[in-house]
């Protein structure tokens, strides 16, 4: 089939086109003080919560309910280093939290806060037997259970792996949601781009002392450049006179752009012996003086992958579930990306349900 040049070259159009072209985006543009304003006032953070505990940077939030708690075993919920956790609280409709608070769990969550130069000494240890072993501790004593449960995060889903190994007897039931422990697939970008043949962590680390957050944020930019920094625009665009539309649009900008550094000496480590080692799912991974052990975790399992996840494909999940000691594990592999297992329509309207169903009948009940 042969393709005309005015095909090729659709602005080539006739005067008449122009002007109805130009008057329809004059009409478009004329949206744009509203959207302005819809920016300038939209908030992040559906479920209001309260500092419990504070150490170092880190803050322990509590979310507040007039609900009645019906599960005795709270929920303390683990985010990755990079970026702020309001992501799983992001707006009514798009939060995780909300799920687990209105189904009656005493909901927790950590906010590991901004890491400054003085902390770019910080290590896999301090970070999981330190900072995470002190606020299970903190919750467990503020709730008088022995046993937790957790729900982990992407990063913050593999530092939850690597603490339940560790301390099984402090975790009654954990939650993994697009969490990468196995990374011997290298067919994905990013995997490409940290390989050690071409990626010196440690030179980055020398020059830079923490991870930049500028670093990160355009590294996740690049994976999937046409759909985040062309795509969405001419969304946006389309989309300007909704305004539904644009509080979920300047909600999520505001939390992609809320970017934070990373530890340096933590983030050397996770790139060096998780990502471009494989030492995790191999039982060669120490932190301190131990070693981690998948097959000491032995609570029940709950392992949340994403189809369309170019960041941490489900290859690097599903492989976690034969290796724990678990006799209660199952896998979900649903239809979403990254983000969109947190903040997309039908993972709030069936996914989410549906996990809490499966935690709540693994719970104390009160």
């Amino acid at each position: 089939m042969s393709v005309t040049f005015p095909q090729l070259m659709p602005w080539m159009t006739t005067p008449k086109q122009m002007q109805e072209q130009w008057m329809g985006f004059a009409r478009k543009m004329a949206h744009l003080p509203k959207a302005m304003e819809v920016a300038r006032k939209v908030r992040v953070g559906a479920t209001p919560s309260d500092a419990v505990f504070r150490l170092d940077k880190l803050r322990l939030l509590r979310y507040t309910t007039d609900v009645e708690q019906q599960h005795s075993t709270p929920l303390l919920v683990v985010f990755a280093l990079v970026n702020r956790p309001y992501i799983l609280d992001l707006r009514p409709g798009k939060s995780v939290v909300s799920h687990f608070v209105n189904r009656g769990f005493d909901t927790y969550n950590l906010d590991w806060g901004v890491p400054s130069d003085g902390d770019r000494f910080l290590n896999m240890e301090d970070y999981i037997e330190r900072y995470l072993d002190t606020v299970v501790d903190q919750v467990r004593s503020r709730t008088d259970c022995d046993k937790i449960n957790v729900l982990g995060y992407c990063m913050g889903g593999s530092m939850s792996a690597m603490y339940t190994a560790l301390h099984p007897e402090k975790i009654k039931n954990l939650i993994l949601m697009a969490a990468p422990v196995d990374w011997s697939n290298r067919d994905y970008l990013l995997a490409k781009w940290t390989d050690a043949s071409v990626f010196d962590v440690d030179k980055l680390m020398e020059v830079y002392g923490n991870a930049p957050a500028e670093l990160l944020q355009g590294s996740f930019q690049l994976l999937k450049p046409v759909s985040t920094m062309v795509e969405k625009y001419f969304t946006f665009y389309e989309n300007m006179e909704d305004e539904k539309f644009l509080e979920d649009f300047f909600a999520m900008e505001t939390w992609l752009n809320d970017n934070i550094p990373v530890a340096g000496e933590m983030f050397r480590q996770f790139v060096k012996y998780c990502m471009q080692q494989n030492l995790l799912i191999q039982g060669k991974l120490r932190i301190g003086k131990r070693i981690v052990d998948l097959r000491k975790i032995v609570c029940p399992v709950l392992n949340l992958t994403a189809t369309q996840d170019h960041l941490v494909p489900p290859e690097l999940s599903l492989p976690f579930n034969d290796a724990v000691g678990s006799t209660d594990r199952k896998s979900i592999n649903f239809p979403a990306g990254h983000i969109g297992l947190a903040v997309g329509t039908k993972a709030n309207r069936e996914l989410w349900p549906s996990v809490c169903d499966w935690l709540a009948e693994r719970s104390e009940r009160t």
